[in-house]
């Protein structure tokens, strides 16, 4: 039976070269994002390459969006091997200028959604005593001053980050990994920064599980 990975934050960008490199290695992958026109879109891009691929459109700052894909996925096809979050709110904003409101909204994606939907998927992984968890992080949120636009940024991801090394330590001894991959450039920038090549990184973070973190540079 094929494996499963699902993508939350699908896109041309980093998430559909992640699924692709899944899928690669005969993962059964679902796409979800905010647009199910998109996504059908992407899967069949990606099913007229070989893969199995399929969307599911769901908003991350929703929770009710995400626990349904949640339960149509595990009706579908069981566990869920692979849970990798991709989501961000990328919108600007300086320390000295956030408002509380402003703070909760980014949070709300950045980093309830994840853990939303770590709630969804780990229940069946430890039952299993397999699976795995993988965010997105970057720059910003291991150097916050790398861009003092980007505020709000910079903390979910450092909070992603201390979120992806405690379930590290938690959970691997019930044979669940978690992990973060960290992205320290602009995705696209230069061809080292290339999507494919970022998503490798996710492959062997999974595949290697040497640390809870791979720093992508």
């Amino acid at each position: 039976m094929k494996k499963l990975a699902v993508i939350i934050g699908a896109g041309r960008g980093m998430g559909n070269n992640i699924a692709e490199r899944f899928a690669k290695e005969k993962f059964r992958v679902v796409l979800v994002a905010r647009r199910q026109s998109t996504l059908d879109e992407y899967a069949a891009e990606l099913t007229a390459q070989g893969y199995e691929v399929i969307g599911k459109a769901a908003d991350v700052s929703d929770t009710a969006s995400l626990t349904k894909v949640f339960a149509d996925v595990h009706k579908q096809f069981g566990a869920v091997d692979v849970l990798i979050y991709n989501a961000a709110f990328m919108a600007g904003g300086r320390a000295s200028e956030l408002s509380a409101a402003e703070a909760v909204e980014h949070f709300r994606v950045d980093v309830a959604g994840a853990i939303h939907c770590v709630e969804q998927v780990l229940p069946k992984q430890i039952e299993r005593g397999a699976g795995a968890i993988i965010f997105t992080g970057g720059l910003f949120g291991v150097y916050p001053n790398a861009n003092a636009d980007y505020a709000c940024m910079s903390m979910d991801k450092a909070a992603l980050r201390a979120l992806a090394q405690m379930l590290n330590a938690e959970l691997k001894g019930k044979g669940i990994f978690a992990g973060v991959v960290q992205i320290m450039g602009v995705v696209g920038s230069n061809e080292h920064f290339a999507p494919k090549n970022i998503a490798e990184a996710y492959w062997k973070l999974y595949a290697e599980k040497n640390s809870f973190e791979y720093i992508f540079d």
